[in-house]
């Protein structure tokens, strides 16, 4: 529940990033050492995935105050990845790759996750099949064996960041050289590279379209620190351009970040960048901004639907353009029962900025667009409640608490 009108004024701090952490989880059945990591976000989607690995046979200990968890995949007590868990995480397609290189097999259902838009998962079984796996599909769950993968030059149809991360996790057990050609190129791809380096991958090329996997026989445990969680960032950004006030954000990565930036300063906020740090203001009037989602360093678009929120309240009229999943629009109709004026034609907003938005009862329809609603509550006259707030769970670590010590007027319905 909000009720708008604050402005936000403080500091606050950015957990580790959900999409980071969720393959570097995975990684941890490459190898039957330790995987310590740090900066882990308490989020659903990351409990979703320790129980995933546990159900297999992976120990985990935690340490919740560090935001610390070690897990070890010494031996499995299974190589399947049920329909119960999978269908609540997308990402748990994740441990295919990983399985199939070091036991020799995967099951794994058919992914679900956030009802965005068809993600097919038939680039990372072309690209296991091309590296030796033999694959099949039957009753919803895909079947993958192989007495060990070979290295084999990979072109994507499309760029797919889990299929980048998958394939890349799977071809550093392979024998021989693998080649991935147009790789996606986001920091958490990056970041699965630095950690499977430090277990002794031989990775080469993470962050461009090009990335170069030496096989190796064999990786070991290591320590890794979760990079934070750029669109968090860019959410407390969002929040600040919306709503006002002065903001210094901590604990960030601004260098991944450069196209919200530019979209915010554009607006008509202040932004001061910092080596690990941002401070936003907002104190004039808000200009609308065209925006269009494109893999990275393109506009994100899992922060697509946090500028639409933007827009909303901005002087004169922006075009927001979805590229990347089909059904990623399903915020217009909840904005709407705001007061926002926005027409929509496929993939494409229009949004015509309006004085006010004013509360109301609303639905989040996925983990993007909950972030919007409460964007949009934070500004709106009188009450917002928002429900089916679970999906804001998955991906935020206390939203409701980091701002509401801002200044804002929210809190958890009981």
């Amino acid at each position: 529940m909000l009720t708008g009108g604050a402005l936000l004024h403080g500091v606050v701090g950015v957990s580790g990033a959900k999409n980071a952490a969720l393959p570097i989880l995975c990684a941890s059945l490459l190898t039957p050492d330790p995987l310590a990591l740090t900066n882990v976000p308490d989020l659903r989607d990351v409990a979703t995935a320790r129980r995933l690995l546990e159900k297999m046979g992976v120990t985990a200990e935690a340490d919740p105050a560090r935001h610390a968890l070690t897990l070890q995949a010494r031996t499995l007590t299974g190589h399947t990845a049920s329909y119960d868990l999978v269908k609540t995480m997308r990402a748990s397609i994740l441990v295919l790759g990983p399985l199939v290189a070091r036991f020799g097999e995967a099951v794994v259902s058919l992914p679900g996750g956030c009802a965005i838009g068809v993600r097919p998962v038939d680039q990372h079984i072309k690209a296991l099949e091309a590296m030796g796996a033999a694959i099949s599909i039957a009753h919803g769950y895909i079947h993958a064996t192989a007495s060990r993968l070979k290295g084999a030059r990979i072109l994507f149809d499309m760029v797919t960041v889990t299929g980048t991360e998958n394939v890349m996790m799977a071809a550093t057990l392979a024998d021989g050289v693998t080649v991935l050609e147009n790789a996606a190129r986001e920091p958490e791809v990056t970041d699965l590279a630095h950690c499977l380096n430090a277990m002794g991958a031989k990775i080469t090329g993470a962050g461009t379209a090009e990335i170069r996997i030496e096989g190796v026989a064999s990786l070991h445990g290591a320590a890794h620190r979760i990079m934070p969680d750029r669109i968090e960032t860019g959410t407390f950004l969002a929040a600040v351009a919306a709503a006002g006030g002065d903001v210094l954000v901590r604990d960030a990565d601004p260098a991944t970040l450069v196209a919200v930036i530019d979209k915010l300063v554009e607006a008509g906020a202040t932004i001061d960048v910092a080596a690990d740090s941002l401070r936003i203001r907002r104190q004039g009037p808000l200009r609308s901004v065209n925006v269009r989602t494109a893999p990275y360093p393109g506009f994100p678009t899992d922060m697509q639907a946090q500028l639409l929120a933007v827009n909303a309240i901005a002087q004169g009229t922006a075009v927001v353009t979805e590229t990347i999943f089909e059904n990623r629009m399903m915020h217009v109709q909840e904005l709407q029962r705001l007061g926002a004026n926005i027409e929509l034609e496929g993939n494409v907003a229009i949004v015509k900025g309006v004085l006010r938005l004013t509360g109301a009862a609303v639905m989040a329809t996925d983990l993007r667009a909950s972030a919007c609603l409460v964007i949009a509550g934070l500004v709106a006259e009188g009450e917002t409640v928002i429900d089916r707030i679970y999906h804001l769970d998955r991906g935020y670590e206390r939203i409701e608490s980091k701002l509401s010590a801002l200044g804002a007027s929210i809190r958890r319905a009981a």
